[in-house]
């Protein structure tokens, strides 16, 4: 249940919503009444009957948990289509990220795009992790195979620490590009104060469940396990 509060509360700090489908049966106003009793504060985006007979899904965040039609049992875990070999749960999750992604303001990312784009992942990123400059030194080949990258802040060690003011910095800089590649080699990057978006990059990340950096999704909201050599990430894209 922690869990279910946690994912709950990012979602409220954040104010990004999925769209609500209304709950127009009698079951999911059951299950909407249960669960609004037990967990007054809880951020319900959604209700709808699962693939399973009797069981709903609802959607918390990007957290997704099955409760019966009488709304007596919850079941949390991942539900697995077996002749499909589908992870229906996972699908869900994938279809929620991209709905949060797509609508971060692209003035908000650095992105590093070639003039034709065939593919385009998000990729939150720390400048001072070593996979994450090695991804940035993939750069050339990742724009030369269709591939934009679109960068947001994710300074591991938090909020306020050196790495957090050192991305602010970038995220100030007149030149974004350059000063994240910069930053990324090594050099010391000029420190600029201004309305950044790195708190809100960072808060996000956590809610979606990033806890390592390069933490890489692909168009279709799916989230690659890191670092990946360009050839394989275009695999990844392709399937």
């Amino acid at each position: 249940m922690r869990l279910i509060l946690f994912t709950a509360f990012f979602t409220f700090l954040l104010s990004i919503q999925t769209d609500v489908i209304a709950a127009d049966t009698a079951e999911a106003q059951a299950i909407r009444a249960v669960l609004q009793k037990v967990f007054p504060d809880l951020e319900i985006n959604r209700i709808r009957k699962s693939r399973v007979e009797g069981l709903y899904e609802v959607m918390l965040g990007l957290e997704v948990i099955y409760v019966t039609g009488d709304g007596h049992y919850i079941l949390q875990g991942d539900l697995l289509d077996i002749q499909q070999q589908r992870n229906l749960s996972e699908e869900l999750r994938s279809a929620a990220r991209v709905d949060i992604l797509q609508k971060i303001p692209e003035n908000e990312m650095i992105e590093f795009a070639p003039d034709k784009v065939k593919h385009t992942v998000y990729v939150f990123t720390d400048v001072d992790c070593s996979y994450c400059r090695r991804l940035h030194r993939d750069m050339p080949e990742l724009n030369r195979l269709g591939i934009a990258v679109r960068y947001l802040a994710f300074p591991r060690a938090g909020i306020g620490s050196k790495v957090f003011l050192k991305m602010e910095s970038v995220w100030c800089s007149d030149d974004r590009n350059q000063a994240l590649t910069d930053a990324k080699a090594g050099k010391i990057v000029t420190a600029v104060k201004c309305s950044n978006p790195v708190s809100r990059h960072f808060a996000l990340g956590q809610s979606i469940g990033v806890r390592g950096t390069p933490a890489i999704y692909l168009e279709n909201g799916r989230e690659m396990p890191g670092y990946l050599p360009p050839k394989q990430l275009v695999r990844e894209l392709n399937q």
